[in-house]
Order: structure tokens, then sequence, then C-alpha cells
């Protein structure tokens, strides 16, 4: 059984109280006896060393103490680590890399010992690969500070770290999103990360096993990262109301996500909030239909309970028909099962009861059942009372503007539920337009995507539609790539000063340097405008001798 501690200033901090990891395959298969056997391990009624082999591990609870410790040393590191030159910096994310690579496979296991399944857990883990690859490296190491030469001078544009940054990754994604601090890092901040109680195991596991040894190989200061399993109001309002916290990296849903982000600001932090999406994909009339068929079936990945799956069709009406028949062929092989199946690719669902909500309230509103709609036991059987797991469900529903009636289409749902909207006939000019408009008057804004062979729709698409994260065009719309951002977007998904989010410049912020030699400030202070950069006019040897050519006035 695996045991940690918190993680504060380079070394393990344990306590009295712990929280155990049941293995998500052992919960489904005996529930109740599982649920029963982690609440006597954690409220300390049945020693550890009797613990079941379900149980994969266990990690201290963090008390406020920790918390104030672990923000005292990344405080007392972050100017040492942030002056370091920015190679050394990158040289962690290089190792990162490597070490992702070289573990992939301990990683994977540990995400579905927790319950993700098995593909997804593999397209996870490469989600980490990507976004510390040497492109994106390159790519941000020209973000993160550039050099110009200027005559006499050398200019310098840079981002600085802010500091301290506190990061409280979801629930239902933890290790993932915990290793986005690393670019936070990488930017020359410390870091504080909150493993959530519910699952920490992942998180503390990833950070001894990639993080920490990524540093050490860097040469960065120890106390530059810590990590606290913790409950979250209390420790959330201790970020709040520390002034040794700079930023805070809050994963959540809109409604608290905002206002938690205005209490950041509040508070003088500054907010990097990743809230819900709620994601249309838009296929055209001439699409490849079976590619555009497998994208938006990874609407009903992971039970669709992640946040940048497709979570509304928008589809042209000359092929709706022929899309839905393919849709609803390739939504059969979508099945639950155990996380160790690869072949699964749905996960149990918490609230099936606000589905059938949302299912009903679509199909009183005139949304046509397409397939599914039934609750499932874990061998895919019928099971209307007890059923952990949601069939796919696919809905038609006619008409763009009468769409956004529905909650299905105008909120995000997190649950396997695609409605399919296809409009009303009209010019394709027309019907472009209409569905630009749609998209971008989306209130969420994490990722859009479309497919198309036409250019001037593309053209369209990618011009008229300014919300959003990320675009993809004839692209699986969940896929990571290099360079390009995983995380961010606008409005309810990134609040009010959200955006593409890459985590190393998302916290830090610009600075302008100019470091010269020989210049003479008088001539600095009164010279010719236009006069190239970094030159001093008053030298000019092309100058007019006579002083009336160069005088000027002065403000």
């Amino acid at each position: 059984m695996l045991t940690y501690g918190s993680y504060i200033a380079g070394r393990e901090s344990f306590s009295d109280e712990w929280t155990y990891t049941v293995r998500a395959s052992a919960m489904l298969d005996d529930v109740i006896g599982s649920i029963r056997v982690k609440r006597d391990l954690d409220q300390g009624r049945m020693p550890a060393e009797q613990a079941p082999g379900s149980v994969v591990g266990r990690c201290a609870v963090a008390d406020r103490h920790d918390v104030d410790a672990a923000l005292a040393a990344a405080a007392g590191a972050v100017r040492r680590w942030a002056a370091r030159p920015l190679r050394d910096r990158l040289r962690f994310v290089t190792e990162l890399h490597r070490l992702t690579r070289e573990k992939h496979d301990e990683i994977v296991e540990m995400l579905v010992a927790e319950g993700h399944p098995r593909a997804l857990a593999r397209w996870e883990v490469s989600g980490i690969v990507v976004n510390t690859s040497p492109e994106t490296v390159e790519f941000l190491a020209g973000q993160l500070e550039q050099h110009i030469p200027a005559g006499e001078r050398r200019f310098t544009v840079r981002r600085v770290a802010d500091g301290v940054v506190c990061l409280n990754p979801p629930q239902n994604a933890t290790l993932a999103n915990a290793m986005l601090g690393a670019w936070a890092l990488a930017a020359g901040n410390a870091l504080v990360v909150r493993a959530p109680r519910s699952a920490p195991l992942g998180v503390l596991h990833a950070m001894h096993e990639l993080v920490v040894p990524a540093l050490e190989r860097a040469g960065a200061p120890a106390e530059v990262l810590s990590v606290v399993c913790s409950d979250a109001p209390q420790t959330l309002q201790q970020w709040l109301e520390s002034p040794l916290v700079d930023d805070i990296m809050y994963f959540g849903g809109s409604e608290q996500g905002v206002a938690f982000g205005a209490e950041c600001v509040r508070h003088g932090k500054k907010p990097v909030l990743e809230l819900a999406g709620n994601d249309i994909c838009v296929v055209w009339r001439d699409a490849d239909l079976d590619l555009a068929a497998t994208a938006l079936a990874e609407a009903f990945y992971g039970s669709g309970q992640i946040c940048m799956v497709p979570n509304c069709a928008v589809v042209h009406p000359d092929i709706a028909g022929e899309l839905l028949d393919k849709l609803t062929e390739r939504v059969r092989g979508i099945r639950p099962g155990m996380p160790e199946d690869p072949g699964v690719l749905l996960s149990p669902v918490r609230r099936t009861d606000a589905f059938q909500e949302v299912l009903d309230e679509a199909l009183d509103l005139g949304a046509q059942l397409v397939s599914g709609g039934r609750r499932l036991d874990v061998d895919g059987t019928p099971n209307e009372v007890g059923g952990l797991f949601l069939e796919p469900t696919v809905v038609r529903v006619d008409g763009l503007k009468r769409s956004r009636l529905l909650r299905a289409v105008r909120e995000e749902t997190f649950f396997p539920l695609l409605p399919v909207v296809v409009p009303d006939r009209a010019p394709d000019a027309e019907l472009m337009e209409q569905i630009v408009e749609f998209t971008d008057a989306n209130p969420y804004g994490l990722r859009n995507s479309l497919w198309a062979r036409d250019h001037e729709v593309i053209d369209a698409f990618v011009a008229g539609v300014r919300g959003g994260g990320l675009l993809k065009v004839n692209d699986s719309h969940i896929g990571f790539l290099p360079v390009l951002p995983t995380h961010g977007g606008t409005g309810l998904t990134g609040g009010p000063c959200g955006e593409a989010n890459y985590p190393a410049l998302r916290t830090s912020h610009l600075q302008g340097v100019s470091v010269a030699a020989g210049i003479d400030p008088s001539g600095a202070v009164f010279a010719d405008a236009d006069a190239p950069a970094g030159s001093d006019a008053d030298t000019d040897a092309d100058a007019p001798a006579d002083s009336n050519a160069d005088a000027r006035e002065t403000p």
C-alpha cells in the first residue's frame, strides 16, 4: 500500500488523520462493502495493516499549520528560483517530459486504480507528454523571453514570475490537472498544490515520481514545491487571506468559480480559472461524415464527465439524417465496464436524477430521442433503479434559435447526453452566418470545432468564432496537440479575464528591460524620434552642423 504524507520544503509531513484509496473496480464490484472498509480505515476503526488488497494507498490529511508551512516555504524559495536562467527552468520541463514517458504505464495504472477507464487514462497521460513536448517548450521559451539588439542597447521583453501560485485541481481529473502546475514552476513561480481529499493519491504519486525528481535534476530549491491533502473550504480561505499568495489556479463549476475569482481579486490575488465547458461541434454538408461521427462520439468518453468533450452538435440539414445514422452506429460500441478493461469508455455517473430531468425537459420541448436514455449496470444490463452508468444518449433538436430553450443545449450537463441541433434550411451563406453567430454567442468558451471541406466555410468559422480557448477544424475535438493550449477559455469557462491557458504565461507578467553601454542620458532624453532604435541622434555623424537644423520642441 502506497503511503504519502504532505510534501513540504522537500520533506514529508505525516499526521494522525488519513484518507484511504480503494481500487475503483473493487468499489464497482462491492459498493457497500468497499465504502465500509474505507470508512473504517479513514476513521481509525480498522488498523492500516489489516487493510484488504483492494486498498491501494493512503495520504496524510494536512491541517492549517501544514498549509501555512507550505506557503512559507514557497515564499522563501521563489526569489531564488525565479532568478535562475530560463534555460535552467525549462530543463525542468524537459526532465519532466522524459520522466513521464519513462513512467507512462505506472501513471496510467494509478489513474485506472482511481477509476479512470484505461483508454482515457492513456489519453490523459498523453496530454502531459504533449504539454511538455520539445515543440511546446520551444514555443513557450520564445513567449517567456525575447532579446532584441538595438545599437548600443539590448532590449529584453520577458515574463516575470508572479510569485507563489496555489493550485486547486478538480475532483474528476486531479492528477492531469495538477500537472499543469509544472508550467507555473517553469515560469519561475513556487507552487503549492492541494490534493483533494476525495482523490489525493494520484496527485501525490505524480508529484513524488515525476515533478520532484525533475526539479532536483534542474537544480531547483526543494522548497519551490509543496503538496498537501486538505479540506477545500479551509485551504482556499487560507490562500485568500495569506499575504504570501500571488495567484490561485482554481477548477470548478462556473457559478462557484466566477464568484471565487471575484473573491481572489478582492483579496489582491490573480485568479486563473478553469471552469465549465459547453463545447460546440459544427458539421457542414461537405464534411467527411465518418470522421465527423467519430469525433462526435467523443461526447460520451468518460460518460461526458470531461469538460472538453463536445456538448452540442450543430449539423447542416442536408446531411443530418445520414450523420445521425453513423453516430448511432458508433455509439453502440461505447459501453460500461471495469476501468481495467481497455475497451471501456464509460464511467459511473453520480447525477443520474439530473440526467433524467434534462432529458425529459428536452423531449417535452420537442426534441426527438435518437438513441440511449437508460441506466445501466457495469455489465451493460439496463437497470433503471440502481444502475451506476448511463447509456450514451443522442437527441435531435430542430431549429437553431429554439434549441437554446433546452438546458441540454444551453448549459454544461456533464453526463452522456448529446443534443444534435439541425438548423432550418437557408442558403448556405446565410446558414453559415447563423451558425457562427450561434456558436460565438455560447456563454461558455472552452473549445469549439468544425468539420468542413470548403475553405470559405472554414475561413468564415475561424474568423467569426472569437469565443473559446481553442478552435479545431477537421480534427479530434479532445485530442491534445503540441504548442496549442490544452486548457483555458472565455466567458463562463474562464471568467471575465479568461483566455487560452498557458499556465507559464497566465502566472507571470510582462516586463521590458533595456541594458545599454555608452549611452549619453541627455542624448537619450532628447533624441530625434526618427532616429534608428538604440542610436543617439546627437552623435550621428550625418547630422547637420547648423544647430538650428536639429532644433526641437520639448514638452
